[in-house]
């Protein structure tokens, strides 16, 4: 498996580990006033997970600005499918429609030049 797909993996491993460490306090009273145990909990696999990714992209690219962007797409498009399907807010008008494409249009356009 290249670099970029392993990278990409870890990436989206990470923006979950982080949606769910934000907005679980949302989803359970439990998790609503325990924002330490949330960091600990999901902060720690979700930092490693960015660095692996991270060190990957450099790897691959000797660039961290790729593995910026791509870290940040990867996270826009996990922001938006975990959004809309857990916390059911739609994604569904122009101006966030919008950001998706432009995520996707940035991925894609470090994926392959």
């Amino acid at each position: 498996m290249s670099n970029l797909i392993q990278a990409i993996i870890f990436f989206f491993i990470g923006q979950t580990l982080a949606w769910f460490q934000l907005n679980s306090q949302f989803l359970s009273e439990w998790w609503q006033d325990k924002p330490v145990i949330s960091a600990m909990v999901m902060g720690i696999p979700c930092s490693i997970a960015f660095w692996y990714g991270w060190r990957l992209i450099w790897v691959d690219s000797e660039s961290v600005w790729a593995a910026r962007f791509i870290a940040q797409a990867v996270g826009v498009v996990v922001f938006g499918a975990l959004t809309w399907t857990i916390l059911g807010e739609s994604m569904l008008n122009p101006k966030t429609l919008s950001c998706l494409f432009l995520a996707l249009l940035i991925l894609y356009i470090q994926i392959r030049y």
